[in-house]
């Protein structure tokens, strides 16, 4: 603990710098307020994507139109997070009152097998879930943006796609974030593994450098495709070339596998908290339910009157946070596959009783947080846009290549990175993952099944009217960065850039300690926090990336992006 103790740390509502994160951000900035416009408004991590979304509802689109033009703009400008070889969720609450879920998820290929992973021994081979041909799931994000707009729509499709063309065939200029992120030791090692990546992303070993025009033409051929006939992806060129590079490599993503894919309308989950409605995602997000869990198990506390990050409120949360952690890890996977008892881990009774041993003034350790009993209450890198039109439908969603980049992997000729999802799932029960989230037999490998993800896209309500939209990348730590976006707003009367802006605190059970941001805490609290028991990561760094919409009394929207990777957002 001495070497947190020692840390410089910064007053309460004070603007702090951390050289800690890729870009300065102000942890707890007081003074700023969102963006306001009278129609709509877009809030993405890049600026052009947002310009892209708010620019289509100009044209007549509405918010379904615009997710689909921000998604794959962000293909072309975000290339860790954005894609087309990967998936995603998609939060939809219209006008009208109407909502859905949609899960364009990633599925396991036909030719997956529960212990894929393993070796002769039993154990875990190094990366092979995480790099190369075998980490790849079958992609979603393609079929769930044409599903949502040929559902909800208004423009037609080769509209909304032409912007992210033309950005691809164009050229865009590259952003600080982008070349760092090109850069890091682990991204060009990975690349140099995989010839087509390393031409592309790497320029065979001459860094990509901000402010020049990087210019995709085989991606831009591929949204040529996709917008001629979306199913190309699946059944046509796009599917091929990229079926022909896993023979060629031990893939084992087929032309069947590509041909089968199809997304999925779901039920969203409903909660509550304070007077508030919680409408969010289902399984296979894990989030939904850990979220509603969590704000269960709190609503019983007078958080406001604990005091933001005082050394109670963060004790409270954190051990709120443990115990729906380790729920997550035994129940959670894809329901139509497994039976989860949502429910249960849902109700206000379930809450009541994982919140009993609860010691107000010790924490508890994390190997002694059993799971709890939900079926007795019966009756589990990446990148989000929140968008709201002049009509007041709202989408909010996530989605994701995995980890950044995903696996590294780029079948010649089509130009983008396919997904590294398989280690979403169960490799080997109670191992960690890349995000060091153990997991349980629910969310084991089995072909056509989607893995369990943290992806939590949220819609807040009250009487009837949205507040706020919001949703964040960052992995195991999403839950928990949607979970203190609420709190700060409901509880400590924050405005969503506030909220957003405030920094992060993190729990999953296991490992057992608190993940912080630099310059969080007073001396005093995490002084309070060590004598309680609390262990914390010895290197704090960036939690989260949250980009939310809210809607004032007047019906203005408030748009608010992440400062800790430049997040824009865009209205008129």
């Amino acid at each position: 603990m001495q070497v947190i103790l020692d840390r410089i740390h910064c007053a309460p509502m004070k603007r702090c710098i951390s050289f800690l994160f890729l870009i300065a951000i102000p942890l707890q900035a007081a003074s700023r307020l969102p963006v306001r416009e009278p129609h709509v408004m877009v809030a993405s991590v890049d600026a052009i994507a947002s310009r892209v979304g708010a620019d289509i509802m100009k044209r007549g689109g509405n918010a379904v139109d615009a997710a689909v033009g921000v998604a794959f703009a962000l293909a072309v400008t975000w290339p860790e997070a954005g894609n087309l070889g990967g998936g995603g969720f998609m939060l939809l609450r219209k006008a009208d009152g109407s909502e859905e879920a949609l899960d364009y998820r990633e599925r396991a290929p036909l030719a997956a097998t529960r212990d894929m992973y393993l070796d002769a021994n039993g154990e875990i081979i190094k990366d092979a879930s995480l790099v190369g041909y075998k980490a790849i799931g079958v992609p979603g994000t393609v079929a769930g943006l044409a599903l949502a707009h040929k559902r909800h729509g208004k423009l037609p499709w080769a509209d909304v796609v032409e912007p992210a063309r033309k950005l691809a065939a164009d050229g865009f200029p590259v952003s600080q974030y982008l070349e760092r992120s090109l850069a890091m030791k682990r991204i060009v090692e990975r690349m140099k593994k995989f010839p087509e990546s390393w031409r592309i992303f790497q320029r065979n070993g001459k860094p990509v450098l901000t402010g020049e025009t990087f210019v995709q033409p085989e991606l831009a051929a591929t949204l040529a495709r996709i917008q001629k006939d979306p199913s190309d992806f699946y059944r046509g060129e796009t599917a091929r070339r990229v079926v022909a590079d896993m023979r060629a490599n031990g893939g084992i993503v087929t032309v069947e596998d590509f041909a089968k894919y199809q997304p999925t309308v779901r039920k969203p989950l409903h909660g509550s908290y304070r007077g508030y409605d919680i409408i969010t995602m289902p399984p296979p997000s894990s989030g939904g339910i850990a979220l509603i869990e969590m704000l269960n198990m709190l609503e019983p506390t007078d958080v406001k009157a604990l005091g933001w990050h005082s050394s109670q409120e963060v004790h409270t949360v954190v051990e709120v946070m443990r115990r729906a952690y380790a729920d997550r890890a035994k129940y959670l996977g894809d329901a139509d596959f497994v039976s989860v008892p949502a429910t249960g881990l849902m109700s206000r009774a379930y809450a009541e009783q994982r919140r009993k041993d609860i010691d107000p003034s010790r924490a508890t350790e994390s190997k002694a947080v059993a799971t709890g009993e939900p079926a007795r209450y019966e009756s589990p890198q990446t990148t989000h846009f929140t968008i709201v039109d002049a009509e007041g439908n709202v989408v909010a969603s996530t989605y994701t290549l995995n980890e950044s980049f995903g696996s590294a992997v780029t079948a010649p000729g089509t130009g983008f990175l396919l997904n590294d999802e398989m280690d979403d799932f169960t490799s080997k029960p109670g191992v960690a993952n890349t995000y060091g989230l153990i997991q349980g037999e629910a969310n084991a490998i089995v072909p056509q099944k989607r893995p369990l993800s943290s992806m939590t896209p949220t819609i807040v309500m009250k009487d009837g009217k949205v507040v706020f939209a919001v949703g964040s990348p960052g992995g195991s730590t999403i839950i928990n960065t949607v979970l203190q976006t609420v709190v700060n707003v409901i509880d400590f009367g924050m405005n969503i850039q506030e909220a957003i802006d405030s920094p992060r605190f993190h729990h999953q059970w296991l490992p057992d300690r608190i993940e912080w941001e630099p310059f969080e805490f007073s001396r005093d609290t995490t002084e309070a926090l060590a004598k309680m028991g609390h262990i914390f990561n010895e290197k704090p760094g960036q939690i989260g990336d949250a980009h939310a919409i809210a809607i004032a009394a007047d019906g203005a929207r408030l748009g608010a992006s992440d400062p800790r990777r430049g997040g824009v957002a865009v209205g008129w």
